[in-house]
């Protein structure tokens, strides 16, 4: 039996009250490109339909989407369903499931504050240093307008984790 390779990160879906607000948003702020402008997927009998049917089942009706793409060629699908709701707590950790995405930016504390200044919110007072004195590697969790979870790294994951426990 052969050990499995490591598969490549392809892109993630994300669900926002606003696909608008959140194009602007992800393009402007975190700088990713535009690869489609948003669009509305009907319900119907197209290839696309058909499988937003196979996921979502009967009657989904109709959505917006835009595809964005990150500076390391990850996608990042937005979707905005008719049905939308806000979770009260959109931090439930303890629940299975995606709770954080992470991004890396030397900057952390320069796109905090632009984070911030367009509606996020920081979810830490400041950045914490994972080795304090000894490197600089920095991280902040933080909201994005629509409170969405994103985490920010100052450096790599492999660079932070591969000293060993911290």
């Amino acid at each position: 039996m052969h050990k499995p390779y490591p598969r490549n990160f392809s892109h993630i879906g994300i669900s926002v009250p606003d696909l608008d607000k959140a194009v602007k948003f992800y393009t402007e702020v975190m700088g990713w490109y535009l690869i489609m402008a948003p669009t509305r997927i009907e319900e119907d009998d197209s290839a696309i339909g058909q499988m937003c049917t196979d996921v979502f089942g009967p009657n989904w009706q109709s959505f917006r989407i835009a595809h964005l793409s990150t500076g390391d060629r990850i996608g990042i699908e937005i979707f905005e369903f008719n049905n939308q709701q806000n979770p009260e707590n959109n931090f439930e950790y303890w629940k299975t499931g995606i709770f954080h995405f992470c991004v890396q930016d030397p900057d952390v504390e320069g796109l905090a504050d632009k984070i911030v200044a367009a509606g996020g919110k920081k979810r830490m007072p400041e950045p914490r240093y994972y080795y304090p004195g000894e490197k600089p590697y920095r991280m902040i969790y933080m909201e994005d307008p629509f409170g969405i979870i994103l985490e920010i790294y100052s450096h790599s994951y492999e660079l932070i984790y591969s000293a060993g426990a911290y």
